[in-house]
């Protein structure tokens, strides 16, 4: 991830990464839109940051997608779906708005993640506290489903 925040407003930061053990899971990724600049380690091959404004950018090949948490989410989970070939990484609000128009009729399948993440900072020190919330992998094509069913992340695979 990325450039919005996995915590609480009393984190006082937006960056946070995905933890690597949800890379290694996954991966390879051709790209991940919504990067930090600063990172410890890649999660795809090639990365937009704030400064490219993923959202503008043409995307490509499998895609890896850890959206700024908040109200611009839906954006990302909107470009996930119209692209196809992507995984995106959000918290489990599956009765929100964004679910119901990103997730529930475009998605293939999601992956309800066992416990909370620990995000890491983008030092690639762990964070101290958990996410503060569930965490659901979402698939947006078929073979990417597969790959969650098949991944090995604890937690309960949902085909859709």
């Amino acid at each position: 991830m990325s450039i919005g925040g996995h915590h609480s407003a009393a984190a006082l930061k937006d960056e946070w990464l995905t933890p690597p053990g949800i890379i290694a899971a996954l991966g390879p990724f051709d790209l991940e839109p919504c990067s930090p600049i600063l990172r410890p380690w890649d999660t795809a091959y090639s990365h937009y940051t704030i400064e490219d404004n993923g959202l503008a950018k043409p995307w490509f090949g499998r895609v890896w997608c850890n959206p700024p948490y908040g109200l611009h989410a839906a954006q990302w989970l909107e470009r996930c779906a119209a692209h196809g070939n992507a995984i995106a990484l959000v918290f489990a609000r599956t009765e929100t708005r964004m679910f119901f128009d990103h997730v529930w009729p475009k998605a293939y399948g999601i992956l309800f993640i066992e416990g909370r993440l620990h995000f890491h900072h983008v030092n690639g020190q762990r964070a101290a506290a958990n996410s503060g919330g569930p965490s659901v992998l979402i698939a947006y094509d078929p073979e990417n489903a597969d790959r969650l069913n098949r991944c090995g992340i604890q937690g309960r695979f949902v085909e859709l």
